[in-house]
């Protein structure tokens, strides 16, 4: 198949609708509207150590494949921890950075980083001139070296899809996920799971109630410049005070985000005697949805489960949502009804000894994860008479002499 691969670095550079018609099922992140929030807001800039570096694909000026990219110059906002390998880079007197990342920023949030109508076209061949475009690209642009390609969060078809090439090691991680089975309500949920979990929600819930704490949803044009300004000021206070900056995020994202995805924000707001003391920001779509930010002017115990998890999964109930992926990380997600899935990234390191000494690291982290995972769904609090939550997600542990799949399943 003859085609072009090219870089851009605006996402301008490619109409709405174009991105939008390849990204239609890839979830609220890949539209082209919050891409170009982020780098129009100067949070995805050279500046930052952001630099968009996407990837376009065309035959004849069709676009056929589009991946967000990024070049960078630090691991941070990724959520994938590699900052060992750049110290093993640095220690052997070599640069790790400049990297190239397919990744949405600041947002762990599994799903497709290559945007394609017809995927017969990702072929073996095409991942490998890409990666030959990027370092070629980085080389005339920037008279730098490209140390390293990394597709962050990729979902299990996009993995298959690049494993062809046999280049790339796997790596898996764990967060956790709340799915509806169909429940009809919130009581519902909590009746799926263990006398003694289902009484500490509602006794958290009700103390909440007894101290004039509720809990209003917003979404769409609910979202006026006062709750907006409200959310903002939770989300830069808490950063400021576990960070020591006001985070990744400026104020000028969040109001782009306002006017052209409203439909598919929820701020949820917590009010004490109808003054709001915490806000959490969340994104949906048809497919799901997804807990990104939050903040609070007042330690109330239990506020943060309560806003960030319980609100969630009320609105999930409520809107028939499939699942619930509050963010990264994150033990206590498990006793309250959160369970354990997999995540994948895929990584190609250019100097080859460093490529296999990560290989033998990620051998041995893998077989922690599985551990960690199968830990993690056996402390889940779901009563003995609820059968799906035997659900499990399954993968298939990488063999790092030749970066292919094990056949045992983990």
């Amino acid at each position: 198949m003859n085609y072009k691969i090219s870089v851009i670095h605006n996402i301008t550079e490619i109409p709405a609708e174009q991105w939008n018609d390849l990204a239609q099922n890839a979830g609220p992140f890949l539209r082209h509207e919050f891409m170009h929030a982020l780098e129009d807001s100067h949070c995805c800039s050279n500046d930052t150590g952001w630099l968009p570096c996407h990837v376009v694909v065309k035959q004849d000026n069709q676009l056929l494949v589009a991946i967000p990219g990024y070049l960078k110059t630090h691991s941070y906002g990724e959520y994938v921890f590699d900052h060992a390998w750049a110290n093993a880079y640095h220690q052997h007197g070599r640069d790790y950075y400049p990297k190239w990342i397919s990744a949405i920023p600041f947002t762990p949030v599994t799903g497709s980083r290559v945007l394609c109508a017809d995927e017969e076209v990702l072929t073996a061949s095409l991942f490998s001139d890409i990666a030959d475009t990027l370092k070629v690209h980085c080389h005339t642009q920037y008279g730098v070296t490209l140390s390293s390609i990394h597709w962050l969060f990729f979902d299990e078809r996009n993995q298959r899809d690049l494993h062809k090439t046999g280049s790339y090691l796997q790596r898996y991680s764990v967060q956790f996920q709340w799915h509806n089975y169909q429940y009809v309500d919130f009581h519902a949920f909590l009746d799926a799971l263990t006398s003694r979990k289902r009484k500490d929600i509602r006794k958290v819930r009700r103390h909440h109630a007894q101290q004039g704490i509720q809990f209003i949803h917003h979404t769409g044009n609910e979202i006026t410049d006062d709750i907006l300004h409200f959310f903002m000021q939770c989300y830069q206070s808490t950063y400021l005070k576990r960070s020591g900056h006001t985070g990744y995020l400026n104020d000028d994202f969040f109001h782009r985000l306002r006017e052209t995805m409203a439909n598919n924000m929820l701020i949820v707001v917590a009010r004490e005697h109808d003054k709001p003391i915490a806000s959490a920001l969340f994104f949906f779509d048809d497919n799901g949805l997804y807990g990104r930010y939050w903040g609070s002017l007042k330690d109330i115990s239990g506020l943060h489960f309560a806003c960030c998890y319980f609100e969630g999964i009320e609105f999930a109930i409520a809107n028939n949502l499939p699942l619930f992926n509050p963010g990264t990380q994150g033990e206590h997600k498990i006793l309250r009804g959160f369970e354990p899935i997999y995540c994948r990234s895929s990584h190609q390191l250019f100097e080859g000894a460093f490529h296999r000494a990560v290989a033998d690291f990620l051998q041995q982290e893998t077989q922690h994860i599985i551990h960690y995972f199968n830990q993690a769904r056996n402390a889940l609090p779901f009563n003995e008479n609820f059968v799906p939550h035997l659900k499990t997600t399954s993968v298939r542990a990488p063999n790092t002499e030749d970066h292919n799949e094990k056949n045992d399943e983990i």
